[in-house]
C-alpha cells in the first residue's frame, strides 16, 4: 500500500512525470532557495530528494519577493531526450494586480544542471508546457483579471510556443473557463483515446479545493466538462483527515495503472489551521466505459491508503536524524530564505565540522536573512541544535527558529542586553503582533555552549535549553503550532512551517554564531 502524504509537509502543487521507470515529482518552494523540490521514485511508494532544480541567481532572483510569492506550481514533462520545467516567479501577490513571470528551463537529466530561464509571459500562473503528436508545444496557464467586475480567474488560455526560437507565437486562445466551483487554475492537458484531456485546480487553494476534469477532440477546444465532476473534492466533508484536496496531475505506469498525484493538508481537528503546510498525496485512478476518469476507491474523497503498482519495490536509504555538519556542502534538505548559501555569510569550512552564520538581517527582511532550515513534517518531533555564540550587544542574536513568515514565528536566541547580561528566550510573532516573553528568560551569562532544543507534540511547542545537553530547563512556556499555519488570522499563506538555524546583527557587523549539529526525528 501507498500511505499519504507521500511527501509530507510544505511540498504542494505537485507535477508528476513518468520516464521510462523512473517517477519524478516537483513541488513549490515560493521564498525558499534554492528553487523547485525534485524528487525520484521507482515504485511510487518511496520517494528520494534529487538536487533543486534552480540553483543560481541567473535563474531565479528572490530578494525583496513577498512571503508566499516566489515559485509557484512548477511542471514537468518530457519529449525527445529533454526535460522542461516551467514555473512563475511571482514578485507581487497583493491586492487586485499579480506581478507574475512565468519561465520554462530545460535539462537533459533531471540532475541538472538546468539551463538559463526563457521568459514567456506574465498573463497568469501555473503554465503547462504540452507536447503533442504531431511535434507542437502547447503553452497553458491560467489567465488573471484585475478588472472591476470581472472574475480574477479569467479561465485557462492556450498559446503555441517555438522551441527554436524559444518564444510564444500565435494567437492566445481561452479553452476552458471552469465550472461554478471558480478559481479555475493549474491546467494540466494529456492525449488519450482520441481525446484532450484537460485537468484543472477548481475552488482555490482551501476547503472548496477540487480537480475537475473536461475533454475536447480538438485541442483548441471547445471543452466538455466531466458531467460528475469534480473527480476528487473535500468541500463539504470537514472532518475528512487529509482537507484542502486538488490540485491534480496524473501519471500513466509501465503496465498501463493510472494515479493522480495532488495537494492535501492535515489540519487540527476542528480547525482549518495546518503548520506542516500543503502536501502531496497520490490517489489510483481509473478509466470508466464512456472515457472518464474516477478514483478507484469511488467517491470524490482522497484516500490515506491507495494500492500501489504492479512495480517491484525500491526503498531508498533512511535520511540520519543528525548532521553534523561534516559535508562540504549543505544537505538537500536544507533552504535558505530568498538568497543563496554563499561564503558572505554561511560557512562550512572556515570552522570544520560547524555550520558558521554571519549575523545580518532581522527576521521580517525579504533581502538578506542569515537562515538555514528544514521543513517541520510530523506532528510529533524534536529538533536540537548545539550552537558557540559571543553577542555584545542586544542588536545581535543567533538560535532556532520555528518559522512560517515574518509575521508568524517562535525564535528560541540567545542575546546580550545591557546591564541584563547575556539573556536566552524566546520571541514570538503572531500575525504581526511581536513578543519577547521576558518573564522567561534565562540567565546564561558564563553558558559555555547552548543546547537548544523544540519539541512538537500536536499542537504544542516547547522549548528547551542546556549549557551542557545534560541538564535541561523549559524556556518560554507552551506555544501554539497552529499559528504557523496558512490561514492563521485569515492572511492566505501558502507555505509551511520551517525549523531554522539562524543568525541576526543589526549593527551591521556580522557577528557570528557556530552550529556544531543540527538533529531532527519524529517521535
Amino acid at each position: 500500500m501507498i500511505n499519504n502524504p507521500i511527501l509530507p509537509g510544505f511540498n504542494p502543487d505537485a507535477s508528476i512525470l513518468r520516464v521510462g521507470d523512473d517517477y519524478y515529482i516537483a513541488t513549490s518552494t515560493f521564498e525558499w532557495f534554492p528553487g523547485v523540490q525534485l524528487y525520484h521514485s521507482k515504485d511510487l511508494a518511496h520517494w528520494e530528494l534529487l538536487p533543486h532544480a534552480l540553483q543560481r541567481t541567473s535563474q531565479l532572483d528572490l530578494r525583496g519577493n513577498p512571503s508566499s510569492g516566489g515559485v509557484w506550481a512548477p511542471a514537468l514533462s518530457y519529449h525527445d531526450g529533454t526535460y522542461y520545467l516551467l514555473f512563475t516567479d511571482v514578485k507581487g501577490r497583493k491586492g487586485v494586480y499579480k506581478d507574475l513571470h512565468n519561465y520554462v528551463v530545460t535539462a537533459d537529466s533531471m540532475l541538472g544542471p538546468w539551463s538559463e530561464p526563457v521568459y514567456l509571459n506574465g498573463s497568469g500562473f501555473d503554465p503547462y508546457l504540452f507536447h503533442d503528436d504531431d511535434g507542437t508545444k502547447w503553452l497553458l496557464n491560467m489567465q488573471w483579471d484585475f478588472r472591476d467586475g470581472r472574475s480574477r480567474f479569467g479561465g485557462i488560455v492556450m498559446q503555441q510556443y517555438d522551441p527554436i526560437e524559444k518564444r510564444l507565437i500565435g494567437p492566445v486562445k481561452t479553452i476552458y473557463e471552469g465550472t461554478e466551483l471558480g478559481v479555475t487554475e493549474g491546467p494540466q492537458l494529456l492525449r488519450r483515446g482520441g481525446y484532450y484531456y484537460l485537468l484543472v485546480a477548481e475552488g482555490g487553494t482551501g476547503i472548496n479545493h477540487a480537480a475537475t476534469l473536461a475533454r475536447s477532440r480538438s485541442i483548441g477546444g471547445p471543452y466538455e466538462t466531466d458531467p460528475a465532476y469534480p473527480v476528487m473534492t473535500t468541500r463539504g466533508a470537514p472532518g475528512h483527515p487529509l482537507q484542502n484536496a486538488g490540485h491534480g496531475m496524473l501519471v500513466e505506469t509501465q503496465k498501463g495503472e493510472w494515479y493522480m498525484c495532488h495537494i492535501c493538508s492535515r489540519p487540527f481537528p476542528g480547525t482549518k489551521l495546518n503548520p506542516l503546510g500543503r502536501e502531496t498525496s497520490l490517489q489510483r485512478c481509473v478509466w470508466t466505459e464512456d472515457g472518464w476518469l474516477r478514483l478507484a476507491h469511488e467517491g470524490r474523497l482522497p484516500a490515506l491508503t491507495v494500492p500501489a503498482p504492479d512495480l517491484e519495490q525500491h526503498p531508498f536509504p533512511a535520511k540520519q536524524a543528525k548532521d553534523d555538519f561534516n559535508a562540504p556542502a549543505l544537505g538537500r534538505e536544507y533552504q535558505t530564505l530568498r538568497v543563496p548559501a554563499e561564503d558572505a555569510w554561511l560557512s562550512l569550512t572556515e570552522r570544520p565540522g560547524f555550520l558558521r552564520l554571519r549575523g545580518r538581517e532581522s527576521l521580517h527582511s525579504w533581502h538578506r536573512q542569515s537562515m538555514v532550515a528544514r521543513r517541520l513534517q510530523h506532528f510529533r518531533c524534536t529538533a536540537e541544535t548545539r550552537m558557540e555564540y559571543e553577542p555584545e550587544h542586544f542588536m545581535q542574536m543567533a538560535g532556532l527558529a520555528f518559522y512560517y513568515d515574518e509575521s508568524d514565528y517562535y525564535y528560541l536566541r540567545v542575546t546580550q542586553d545591557g546591564e541584563r547580561g547575556r539573556k536566552l528566550g524566546v520571541l514570538s510573532s503572531a500575525s504581526g503582533k511581536y513578543g519577547e516573553h521576558r518573564e522567561q528568560e534565562l540567565s546564561v551569562d558564563g553558558w559555555p555552549a547552548y543546547y537548544l532544543r523544540a519539541v512538537v507534540r500536536e499542537r504544542s511547542l516547547r522549548f528547551y535549553a542546556s549549557p551542557d545537553g545534560g541538564r535541561w530547563q523549559a524556556v518560554g512556556g507552551e506555544f501554539d503550532l497552529g499559528v504557523l499555519s496558512d490561514e492563521h488570522g485569515g492572511k492566505l499563506g501558502f507555505t509551511g512551517t520551517m525549523i531554522g538555524l539562524c543568525a541576526q546583527d543589526l549593527n551591521g557587523t556580522g557577528k557570528h554564531a557556530d552550529f556544531d549539529y543540527f538533529a531532527y526525528s519524529a517521535d
